[in-house]
């Protein structure tokens, strides 16, 4: 079984383990009140931040480890992926940490302003990520493939 297969088991484990944590959070700052707030969410946003860099720093050390074999092959690093798929693991990684991180800005969003908040939230959010989607549109990787090739 390669490593790679048990790796969604234990993201949804973790998943489960950061709503616990939120659901955790928002009960103390239902019994605590508003003024301990911002404690809890420093908290809750530390845990984040650590799941976050755990996650990138194995998919930072795979990448790494994959460069490293192709070298040994002969090959050159950063060619294999040169078609449609190059930056499909950025662009899922990208949308994979929004996604998590949307889970404490909306709650965020939501006590302090409502449903308005929550909707502006979500506004940023996907503006976030249509502004690094359209980074990647080809029309704006035509010039820098020209460039490569020269």
């Amino acid at each position: 079984m390669d490593a790679r297969d048990t790796e969604p088991r234990s993201s949804l484990v973790k998943d489960a383990e950061l709503k616990k944590e939120l659901d955790a959070t928002l009960h103390a700052r239902r019994e605590l009140g508003p003024e301990y707030e911002s404690a809890l969410v420093d908290s809750f946003l530390e845990k984040v931040e650590q799941r976050v860099d755990g996650s990138v720093d194995r998919r930072v050390r795979r990448q790494l480890a994959e460069q490293q074999m192709v070298v040994a092959r002969g090959g050159r690093p950063g060619r294999e992926g040169a078609g449609t798929d190059h930056h499909f693991g950025e662009r899922f990684g990208f949308a994979m940490v929004s996604l998590i991180l949307a889970i404490p800005l909306s709650a965020i969003g939501g006590v302090n302003g409502g449903l308005k908040g929550l909707f502006v939230t979500w506004c940023g959010i996907v503006a976030v990520n249509a502004v690094h989607a359209a980074h990647r549109w080809p029309w704006h990787l035509l010039p820098r493939r020209r460039r490569e090739e020269d």
